[in-house]
């Protein structure tokens, strides 16, 4: 079986507002030419690097319907649904904190929903061994009634309870490694025991008031969130480390049916939105990771649906590297900051700090 890779052009036309970088143009801020960071281009140009190097031709594209209104009602009210459905009819609006869209921007955030829940579908169904969803607009931080982080719907809830709807599978593990808090997610699951969200993220990044270690889920989903919190400048090696001590050893004892991945590369070096030093050799052996736990705990079903990642340099050789692991493909694209990337990362003492930092919280866990 090979790996799928669900994308539509459509996704790549979804607009956002007239801001300058992340604020609103107004007084004294004056437009920038990349306007919202969260524009096509990042994955446009991922999807434009597989085709240029041949990595496409290993891989089976699809495309998907949109998430049907049934879909949505599963994880978002009809209120919600309704007012944005009404501002996309207008003309664009926004909705919540960081969330603008223009006309259309309903239909193009069911379609990258649909995408996510196809990509999940086809795993679980056996279509493909693993898969990949090029979702836009992303979804992590989107609640149920309150979009905010440039996230209108909830791209993987919709999909999991989507499968759950078509009995597809029953338990579900998400490992969200964007550099955000995937707080969108983590409310949508808080109070159920029958999806883990586990988050790795830098701290007290965005949103400033969510992410916390503390926060482990509610009732009966008590345990069944994990908050990994990291400091600016963790590094490579710092993130294999948090992974290795943490989040994989509590999905393999939740034993998922599936482990779905918030893929967000925004935790790489260059990142306009975050700080954290990742290469592009950090996403290929975390995505092994993901890869080798899969396989011992769920029969290697795996899907990424990407969320965030803001670098238009550098996103698409995050991405390449990940779609070359999962498809075992030989095409592979060298990373242009190969020489930089390594010479900035932490020092020996900081990794120690780190070290001393991801213990604390796994001494507590376990």
């Amino acid at each position: 079986m090979t790996t799928g890779f669900f994308w539509d052009e459509r996704c790549f036309w979804h607009g956002g507002g007239n801001y300058a970088g992340m604020l609103p143009i107004g007084g004294l801020v004056q437009p920038l030419d990349g306007g919202l960071p969260e524009n096509p281009e990042t994955k446009r140009r991922l999807k434009n690097l597989i085709e240029v190097t041949g990595l496409a031709r290993d891989l089976s594209f699809h495309g998907a319907d949109p998430a049907s209104h049934e879909d949505l009602l599963r994880v978002h009210p009809v209120s919600y649904l309704s007012e944005f459905r009404r501002l996309s009819d207008a003309g664009g609006g926004e909705l919540g904190r960081r969330t603008p869209f223009g006309p259309g921007g309903y239909e193009i955030a069911a379609l990258s929903a649909g995408l996510a829940k196809a990509a999940l579908a086809a795993v679980l169904n056996g279509t493909h061994k693993n898969a990949y969803s090029l979702s836009r607009p992303p979804g992590h931080h989107c609640l149920p009634d309150y979009p905010n982080g440039f996230c209108l719907l909830n791209n993987i809830g919709i999909a999991i309870e989507a499968a759950k709807a078509a009995g597809l599978a029953n338990r579900f593990a998400v490992l969200d490694w964007d550099v955000h808090h995937g707080n969108g997610t983590e409310a949508v699951f808080y109070d159920r025991d029958d999806v883990l969200t586990v988050s790795l993220h830098q701290d007290r990044n965005y949103p400033m008031d969510t992410g916390a270690f503390a926060d482990r889920g509610s009732g009966v989903g008590e345990g069944f969130n994990l908050n990994i919190p990291l400091p600016p400048g963790t590094g490579h090696n710092g993130y294999l480390a948090a992974m290795e001590r943490l989040a994989l050893p509590a999905i393999h004892a939740f034993k998922p049916d599936v482990l779905i991945i918030a893929c967000g590369y925004d935790a790489a070096a260059n990142d306009p939105l975050g700080r954290m030093l990742a290469t592009a050799e950090t996403f290929t052996q975390m995505t092994r990771q993901v890869m080798t736990l899969s396989t011992d705990i769920c029969g290697g079903k795996l899907v990424m649906v990407h969320e965030g990642g803001y670098s238009e340099t550098y996103v698409p050789f995050c991405g390449h590297n990940v779609l070359q692991e999962m498809s075992g493909s030989g095409i592979h694209a060298p990373d242009p900051f190969a020489e930089v990337f390594p010479l900035r990362q932490p020092d020996t003492a900081f990794d120690a700090f780190l070290d001393n930092w991801v213990e604390q919280m796994a001494s507590a866990v376990w």
